[in-house]
């Protein structure tokens, strides 16, 4: 497990350098998390995260306050950081914030022109596919699938659409890994997104409208009823 105490030197992450270290921890303690190396209630301890990574404690401390900013770790006073648990009422109120973040985007693309955004969405489609097949984590395709999410709010030229998207992209990376998976099959996960594409292209903001909102209403209701399963403990 990583970031545990052990005592072989071997263990762990390689030194970092000094330069821009607290967004950098930020990044090694954001992947173990969300891959599933730090498990949810997890403690972090300072200690030993600075020790593997061959810094001081004060920018392992300013990357845990970054994380807890982005959803992926809480803290308790007198106790420390960890990795935060979910329920399902707290996932469904983050599609319930993506659904108004992203179909704003939408609109706003439309508005704007799709521009680059239609080449580079439809090349993240195709990537999606390919990360589908063999030999390819499921972690690489959530992240695959949030990329597309995140072309449609950097496409759409309002930079604080991006700016609340990336703020809870880990968070939403996290919940679908605690899950396990969305889709039997990850290319149907690569499926659902052509859709809305498809409606972009056709110039019609409200059916691209409908099109994200289905697309992130399906999702959010696979998500919270998988994730209760695993709250009342059934794997059926």
């Amino acid at each position: 497990m990583v970031f545990m105490d052990h005592s072989d030197a071997n263990e762990g992450f390689a030194p970092l350098d000094r330069e821009g270290l607290v967004q950098r921890v930020a990044r090694r303690l954001s992947k173990a998390i969300v891959s599933g190396q730090l498990t949810p209630g997890e403690r972090l301890s300072e200690s030993v995260v600075a020790r593997q990574l061959g810094v001081s404690r004060a920018p392992v401390r300013e990357a845990a306050r970054l994380l807890e900013n982005s959803g992926l770790v809480t803290y308790l006073p007198n106790r420390g950081f960890f990795v935060r648990k979910f329920s399902a009422e707290e996932l469904d109120n983050l599609y319930e914030l993506r659904i108004i973040i992203e179909t704003a985007a939408i609109r706003r693309l439309i508005r704007e022109g799709l521009g680059d955004t239609e080449a580079a969405l439809e090349a993240q489609i195709q990537e999606l596919h390919r990360v589908a097949g063999p030999g390819h984590d499921m972690l690489t395709q959530v992240e695959a699938d949030m990329q597309f999410h995140r072309l449609i709010c950097a496409g759409s030229g309002n930079p604080r659409f991006l700016g609340v998207f990336e703020q809870i992209a880990l968070e939403t990376e996290l919940t679908i890994m605690l899950i396990g998976k969305l889709y039997d099959d990850a290319h149907r996960l690569a499926d659902t997104h052509v859709p809305i594409l498809d409606a972009l292209r056709g110039g019609d903001e409200r059916v691209a409208v409908e099109a994200m909102h289905f697309h992130l209403d399906v999702a959010r209701l696979l998500v919270t009823e998988q994730f209760r399963k695993l709250e009342d403990g059934s794997d059926e």
